[in-house]
């Protein structure tokens, strides 16, 4: 492989106008009813997945005021550190990169202001993959619809979990139930996201996540549906997969 050819293949996951879409909102990350809102949203079933599967994997208490201390985190497409927060506070090392420089400025920005020590790379998931390291769990929040080449992006996450950890991937499927509810509703009638955030055909199906990660010697154990519940206005775990999921794999230790 050329030196030439070795950079455009680090790069091949990054859409460039996906990273300038977000860049033009690298103000909002953090303000609750911006553009983000319903990230913020989904912060408290995604965290709560999260948290509890990597307990369960480490044997780890939840009730701990830390159970993830001493536990080293990656999150790849971070945006402005929404979930790499949290997990800081729960007492994770958490590594968190992200391929718009914008959102990490942004990300960094807020963490000075937390106090966490985060630390946040300006890097892609293929470059980082490059390095001689893995963690202890890996996980892509609402990124791989993002992606312009699914498979050299999963490869790359699959790279970096180490043997024996855990990782994890939330996305939305490609049904018809997610064209009129994540795209129609959500950009165009109700504003919880701003139009043309999302491309239809690029949302993932349970079956292009699974498959990839296999041969890349992760085995998805959980598959969770992460759903609005209009009488409670908050968005809860549940067996809905149609539109937004969440899944929890295991890296084999060979």
């Amino acid at each position: 492989m050329t030196q030439e050819n070795g950079a455009a293949s680090d790069r091949a996951s990054i859409d460039e106008q996906e990273i300038a879409r977000f860049a033009a909102l690298s103000d909002d990350w953090w303000q609750l009813d911006g553009p983000f809102r319903a990230l913020h949203a989904l912060n408290i079933p995604r965290l709560t997945y999260i948290r509890d599967h990597i307990c369960r994997r480490y044997e780890r208490d939840i009730r701990d005021e830390r159970p993830l201390a001493g536990i080293r985190l990656l999150d790849i497409g971070c945006g402005g550190g929404l979930i790499a927060e949290p997990l800081a506070r729960l007492g994770a090392s958490v590594t968190a990169i992200d391929a718009g420089e914008d959102a990490i400025e942004a990300a960094r920005l807020h963490a000075s202001y937390s106090g966490l020590d985060i630390d946040y790379r300006h890097i892609s998931a293929e470059e980082l993959a490059h390095e001689d390291i893995q963690f202890d769990g890996v996980f892509t929040l609402e990124v791989v619809e993002h992606v312009a080449d699914l498979g050299s992006f999963l490869a790359a996450s699959a790279h970096l979990v180490r043997p024996g950890g855990i990782f994890f991937a939330a996305t939305l499927n490609r049904t018809a139930a997610s064209y009129l509810l994540a795209i129609v509703a959500a950009e165009h009638i109700l504003r919880w996201l701003p139009p043309g955030m999302h491309k239809w055909s690029r949302f993932v199906r349970p079956s292009e996540l699974v498959a990839p990660l296999r041969r890349h010697g992760i085995a998805i154990q959980d598959i969770s549906g992460l759903t609005y519940d209009p009488l409670t206005r908050a968005w809860v775990l549940s067996r809905k997969l149609a539109v937004n999921y969440i899944a929890s794999g295991v890296k084999n230790e060979t």
